[in-house]
């Protein structure tokens, strides 16, 4: 059985979407945003959809708005976590 092309976590587009808002090409090479983005969803739950209309009509306001603050928490702390180490690598 193969899995459908369409099914993807939601997570990852709400951390696409993050970067971009911040500019993080503008900031970071592709390198650290790659590194960035493993550390960033290691700390999330996952959340698989098959289509976006699906969180579009059926996720309640206060879940978007949990899952919001869990991306940018989930940022915050990868980026702290990178700075360290690239110190420690240098």
């Amino acid at each position: 059985m193969k899995i459908s092309d369409d099914i993807h976590n939601y997570y990852e587009k709400l951390v696409m979407h993050h970067f971009s808002v911040a500019k993080f090409n503008e900031k970071y090479d592709e390198d650290f945003i790659a590194d960035l983005t493993c550390v960033v969803l290691n700390q999330l739950p996952t959340r698989y959809i098959r289509h976006e209309v699906d969180m579009a009509f059926y996720l309640p306001a206060s879940e978007r708005f949990d899952m919001e603050t869990k991306v940018k928490n989930a940022i915050t702390k990868a980026i702290e976590f990178m700075k360290v180490h690239k110190e420690m690598t240098e």
